[in-house]
């Protein structure tokens, strides 16, 4: 009896993935496995950002209010275009971004130190 490897079933949460730049997405809870984020639209997100030591610089989620931006024009860091191109409507996932694909040597400061890994909780909620 061999232990063959099958399709995850559809409701399953898929491995953490390793995606470029050393961006890593965890899912943890699936979208619609359909609608993914295309250059030039715009994409609604919650999300929560937060440094390795767990201390919490951003969240829509405070606001109450998502966050908007187009897809593909360089308006957010690089870690999230490449992690919510890999993501579709009504996916929620961890995404570590590396310092390279995030802010860099020079952070955000005050807020964002240097060389600073970040992760984030997003959910995607519209692409239009």
């Amino acid at each position: 009896m061999g232990n063959k490897a099958s399709a995850p079933a559809r409701n399953e949460i898929p491995e953490p993935r390793q995606l470029n730049l050393g961006v890593e997405i965890n899912t943890v809870q699936r979208g619609d496995n359909k609608t993914f984020p295309q250059p030039g639209q715009r994409v609604q997100v919650h999300y929560t950002g937060t440094l390795l030591d767990g201390r919490k610089f951003d969240s829509s989620r405070d606001r109450r209010e998502p966050f908007t931006y187009t897809h593909g024009r360089s308006e957010v860091i690089l870690c999230w275009e490449e992690a919510l191109a890999n993501m579709s409507v009504g996916e929620r996932a961890t995404i570590k971004c590396p310092p390279d694909a995030a802010y860099g040597k020079r952070g955000a400061p005050p807020v964002i130190p240097g060389n600073a890994t970040l992760q984030f909780d997003v959910e995607l909620l519209k692409v239009a």
